[in-house]
C-alpha cells in the first residue's frame, strides 16, 4: 500500500524541524557578519531566542496562503515589528536579515529545493522581514514606557503578583500581552491581569517556568522600587460583545491572566455574552486567581468559572484554595484541561479562547478539534 507524497509545505516544515537550533544559529551568525552592531540587540545566550525564532518561522510557513490563518499571521508579524522598535532595529537590519535567511536556508536545503519550496521560502523571508518592518514604521508611539514596581506578592512558591505604576498610560487591549524588560535584563512576555487604564496601573501574574533563566528570578527577586520597561502589546485574543456568540475560555496556570483581564473589562457592561471559563493547574493550591474569579462570577451572572486540577491533593508547601471559597461556586474538576473541557462536548456553538503553556495549548486545541470544535472558532496566540 503506497503512502501519499508529503506536500511541499510539509517537506519545508520537516526541514525546519530537523536541526532547528543549528539552522537558526547559522542564520544569526550570517546576519551578525553583515551587521556587527546588531549583535548588541540580542542577549548573550541566544538559545531561547533562537528557539522562539524558529517557532515563528514554523507558524508563518503553516499560515502562508491559508485564508483562515494568514490574516492573523500578518497581524502578528506587524505587532512583532512594532515590538522590535525597542531594540532600535532599522530597515537596513531587516534587509540584511532577509538576505541572511534566504542564503542560509537555500544552502542547507541543497538538493531538496524545488520550485514550490523556493516559493515558500520567498514568501517566508518577505513576510518575516517586510511585514515586521512595515509594522514598525506604522507605529508613531514610544517604543516602551517606564514603570515602577509598587507591590510584589508571593502567591505561591512559584507564582507572584507584581503591580506596577507606569509613567504614562500603557497602550494595550484587554487580552493582549506585553513585552517586558525587568531589572534582571532581557525582554520577556507577560500578560496583564487587568484592562488598560488612564492611570497607568499594570498588574502581572508571573509563574516560574521550569528550566527558564529569568522567570524564577522575577518571581523571587523582584523588589518594590524596581524600574521596568513595558514594550509593545501583542496578541489577538478578544471577546466581541456584538458578535452574538457565547465564549469558552480555557486557561492553564498564568494563562488565566489575559482571561481575567477580558472578564474584568466585560464587567463594565450590563449586557454580555455568556462566558464559561475553565481555569486549570497541576495542584488545587496553584489556582491562586479563583477567589477573585469567584467574586466576579457572583456579581456577573453571565460568567461561570470551573476550577480544574490535575492532582486531587496539594503538596506540603501549598494551601488548598478551596477553603477560601463561599458556598455556591462550581465544584473543582480533576484531570487535564483537555480531558475535562472535552468531556462536556465539542462546544461548537462557542468562540473558544485558549491560553497557557505551549504544551497545554497544543494538547487542548488538538482535543477540541478531535471532539468536533470548528477550527475557525478557536483562537490562541503563537506565544
Amino acid at each position: 500500500m503506497s503512502t501519499a507524497e508529503p506536500s511541499p509545505r510539509q517537506q519545508f516544515l520537516a526541514f525546519l524541524h530537523e536541526d532547528s537550533d543549528a539552522l537558526s544559529a547559522e542564520i544569526f551568525a550570517r546576519f551578525f557578519a553583515y551587521r556587527p552592531a546588531a549583535r548588541a540587540m540580542f542577549p548573550a545566550n541566544m538559545v531561547e531566542h533562537r528557539a522562539v525564532f524558529m517557532d515563528v518561522l514554523v507558524y508563518v510557513v503553516r499560515s502562508i496562503d491559508d485564508p483562515a490563518a494568514e490574516p492573523a499571521m500578518m497581524a502578528f508579524l506587524g505587532q512583532l515589528g512594532r515590538d522590535h522598535r525597542k531594540f532600535g532595529a532599522t530597515t537596513e537590519d531587516y534587509s540584511a536579515f532577509r538576505k541572511s535567511m534566504a542564503m542560509v536556508v537555500s544552502q542547507r536545503l541543497g538538493h531538496r529545493r524545488t520550485p514550490e519550496i523556493d516559493k515558500l521560502l520567498l514568501l517566508l523571508v518577505r513576510a518575516t522581514t517586510e511585514l515586521m518592518n512595515a509594522g514598525a514604521a506604522q507605529d508613531p508611539g514610544p517604543a516602551f514606557v517606564e514603570a515602577t514596581v509598587v507591590e510584589h506578592i508571593r502567591a505561591t512558591r512559584d507564582q507572584a503578583v507584581i503591580r506596577l505604576q507606569a509613567d504614562a498610560p500603557v497602550p494595550y487591549r484587554a487580552g493582549q500581552y506585553l513585552s517586558v524588560r525587568t531589572t534582571l535584563g532581557g525582554w520577556r512576555y507577560f500578560s496583564p491581569t487587568i484592562p488598560p487604564n488612564p492611570g497607568g496601573q499594570v498588574e502581572f501574574l508571573v509563574r516560574t517556568v521550569p528550566g527558564g533563566d529569568v522567570s524564577g528570578q522575577v518571581v523571587a527577586g523582584t523588589r518594590v522600587g524596581d524600574r521596568w520597561r513595558l514594550g509593545a502589546a501583542h496578541g489577538s485574543m478578544q471577546v466581541d460583545r456584538d458578535a452574538g456568540c457565547d465564549v469558552l475560555m480555557i486557561a492553564g496556570g498564568s494563562g488565566v491572566a489575559p482571561m481575567r483581564s477580558m472578564i474584568v473589562d466585560m464587567a463594565r457592561f450590563g449586557d454580555n455574552p455568556r462566558v464559561h471559563l475553565f481555569y486549570g493547574a497541576r495542584h488545587p493550591g496553584d489556582l491562586t486567581e479563583m477567589p477573585t474569579l469567584w467574586r466576579l462570577s457572583i456579581t456577573n451572572p453571565w460568567l461561570t468559572v470551573v476550577p480544574v486540577s490535575e492532582e486531587t491533593e496539594d503538596p506540603w508547601w501549598l494551601t488548598d484554595t478551596d477553603s477560601r471559597y463561599e458556598p455556591g461556586m462550581h465544584s473543582r474538576q480533576t484531570g487535564t484541561l483537555a480531558d475535562v473541557v472535552t468531556s462536556y462536548g465539542a462546544w461548537s456553538d462557542r468562540r473558544v479562547l485558549v491560553c497557557g503553556s505551549p504544551k497545554m495549548v497544543e494538547a487542548t486545541v488538538g482535543r477540541l478539534l478531535a471532539a468536533g470544535t470548528p477550527r475557525e472558532n478557536i483562537a490562541f496566540d503563537p506565544y
